[in-house]
This record gives C-alpha cells, structure tokens and sequence, in this order.
C-alpha cells in the first residue's frame, strides 16, 4: 500500500524517529509504479541507508507498520513499536490514528524541575516509604510518565507491587529469557506492605482530582501474584476514601482473585491481551499456571460484580485487523461486555511478531484498522475506545 496524505497524520508532538540496522527500506518507486527494496542510497551509491520507523506518542495507535526487508543476519528489533512514517512538506507525518485526546502522558507537561521539587516533597513526607522511593527511580532514571504523574499530583498514580510473573511474554519490557533482547526497565525487588501501598494511594485520591491509581506497571510482574498484599491495602483504600478510581492492569489469570478484589473495592479491570484467539494469545502471553478460560472467567467475574473491564489491546498492524482476528473480537465483545478497549501499539518486531503468529493461525487478509475501529463504533455504540485508564464518575 502506498500511504497519502489522507492516510497521515503530523507526526504527534513527542514521537521518535528510529534507524533500523541490519534492514533495508521498502519503498515504491513512482517511476516504474512497482514497490522497491533498496540497500544504497540511490542519490549516493557509495552510502548504506536503513529503514526508519516512528515510536507514536500515547494515544495514537499505529495504522500500518513501517517496511522493510530484514537481513538474514539481523538482531531482533529492540522492545519499541516501529509505526510507518514519512517525510512530507511541513516535516514528518505518522500511519497513526489518534484515539485519545488526553495530555496526561505529554512530556510537555511534565517538566524535570517540577517532579524533582515533588520527590523531595514526598521523600520529606514519607521517609520510609520503599513503594516512593522505587516511583522515583521511575521518574527520573527511566522518565516513565506515570510515575512522574505521582509526584506531580495529577492523572494516574502506579502500584508496582509483584516481583514476579505467571507468564512468559515475548515483548515482557521488564524481564527477557531471550538474550537477544534487553528489558527496558528492572523489574521491582521487593513487595510493598499494604501500608505503603496506602500510603502512596490516599495521597493520590487525596490531591487530585478524578484520581486513579493503578496495579500492574511495566515495572513489576502479574499484580495477582501479590494478591496477600494487594487485598488488604484496597480496604484500607476503601476505609478511607469512597473517591478515586482503583483500578487493576492485569492478564485476569485468577479468577477467584478478581472476585475478592472487586468485593475488597476494585473498581475497574484492564485485562492485556495481544489476540482475543486462543492460540494466538498462548504463543505471545506463554501462561505458565493459567488457561484461556480463566481469562474468560475473571473478566465475566468483574462484570458480573458491575467493574468496568477494559481490554489492553496490543495492536499490530496485519494481525489485530486480520479478518479472524475481528471475527473473534466482535464475538468476544458479545459474549463477555466489556466496557472499553484501550489501543496500545505492541512493542515487538512486527515482521518476527507477524511471522511467529501467522506460523501459529493464519488471519487471513487485513482490513485497516481504521475500518476495523469504525466497524466497532458501529456494532457496539456504548464501547469505549481510548487509551488511558478512565476515571469513573458513574460505574458501568
């Protein structure tokens, strides 16, 4: 597909263009009317080129991944989403549809001075805090933007809290068994106590406004490992405070665990998944202790209870928008209601993902992303489409 104005947008403020080595360009040559792989640069033979793809901002979900042939001898790819990109007159334009409006992540709003004035305020506060002092490495080491959002009172606060992971997902950016890959952050050490757990949440719900805080961060492993700890802080949470939005990021692989939780004060659910087909799901999530069913189970469980459930989609151009996997998306929407699904750009090599799933199950021909997202719209008026995790002012 040769990609036109109409199917770009301006690439969003506080994306990044990445050079990908050990792959040559794609592109189509309007001379000839055919599509090209190129090695050399054509205006200096003498010069290699490469690739270049764009890492979107949040809230824009990639509509096409970028082309390129891939060497033989090449690396996989680094944990990043690699969006198609291209240069236009008034500079770089993205393959991406906005699906969020919210500036809670803009980096524009997040300036340094202001977080680092926070973590001294709430190391003051809380000297003994080791769940504060794990969010400040995460803001000013790894420049993650939940965790500036804490200590800039605003948005949505993180809860790392598990060590440790029922899972083994090919993209886990915080632990890797593949050698050829490199988490993008370490994983917590250490399980907060429900107390400083508390701590950080009533701070949160106490100074902003429409307030959510959030178990299950790209820091830690599956939070419903830590579920001794995680049920005694939402009652206390809850003893507290009825304000706020305590919310769970999760792959939902223990049921029984969602069912106490939500009894305990849970009030929203986001449940990550790559595919909602089976075997698709199994080869990326590779469950170590838990079954499609349970996933299925948790999710009925919260609605069941009346939480709002999102699903964290893990888009991939190709695969995501491939007609069984919309089949099977609009069915899965159908028999389990959920409330919204966030569209969250998989970071993995496309071209390895793509490979590795069509291996598995085919899903047969694309139809675009925005298509798909239109026809959703259309079948089903009340589901939520975003990015970020919602406030609930009236839960559904």
């Amino acid at each position: 597909m040769v990609l036109t104005r109409t199917d770009t947008i301006a690439m969003p403020h506080g994306s990044e263009l990445m050079m990908l080595p050990g792959r040559s360009p794609v592109v189509f040559n309007v001379v000839s009317d055919q599509f090209e792989t190129l090695s050399r640069n054509p205006f200096a033979p003498d010069e290699k080129i490469y690739p270049v793809a764009v890492f979107n901002s949040p809230g824009y979900v990639n509509r096409h991944f970028c082309a390129y042939a891939c060497e033989k001898t090449a690396a996989p790819l680094p944990l990043f989403s690699y969006g198609a990109v291209g240069f236009g007159r008034n500079g770089f334009r993205s393959a991406a549809l906005q699906v969020d409006t919210e500036p809670r992540q803009d980096l524009r709003l997040m300036p340094r001075a202001k977080v680092i004035h926070g973590v001294g305020r709430m190391g003051k506060k809380y000297p003994d805090n080791r769940l504060i002092r794990h969010l400040e490495t995460c803001a000013l080491e790894y420049g993650c933007p939940a965790g500036k959002n804490f200590f800039l009172q605003r948005y949505e606060a993180p809860l790392p809290t598990s060590r440790v992971c029922n899972a083994r997902c090919l993209g886990c950016i915080s632990l890797q068994s593949d050698t050829r890959l490199s988490a993008c952050q370490d994983r917590i050490t250490f399980t907060p106590t429900a107390e400083e757990i508390f701590q950080v949440s009533l701070e949160h719900i106490s100074h902003v406004p429409k307030a959510v805080v959030s178990f299950g961060q790209g820091c830690e492993g599956e939070p419903l490992t830590a579920f001794q700890v995680i049920q005694p802080a939402i009652e206390m949470i809850r003893a507290a405070t009825d304000k706020g939005t305590i919310n769970l990021n999760t792959n939902a692989s223990m049921p029984d665990h969602v069912k106490n939780l939500c009894r305990a004060g849970l009030d929203s659910m986001r449940v990550s998944m790559n595919s909602v087909r089976k075997h698709i799901y199994t080869a990326y999530f590779r469950p170590r202790s838990y079954s499609w069913n349970d996933i299925c189970k948790s999710i009925d469980t919260a609605r069941e209870q009346g939480r709002f459930v999102a699903v964290n989609y893990l888009n991939c151009p190709g695969v995501t928008d491939s007609q069984r996997e919309v089949d099977a998306l609009f069915a899965f929407i159908r028999d389990h209601d959920i409330n919204m699904i966030q569209w969250r750009n998989l970071n993995y090599d496309p071209r390895a993902y793509f490979a590795a799933m069509e291996a598995v199950e085919s899903g047969g021909p694309a139809m675009g992303m925005v298509r798909l997202i239109q026809a959703l719209k259309k079948e089903f008026p009340p589901l939520v489409h975003g990015y970020f995790n919602p406030h609930l002012g009236v839960k559904s």
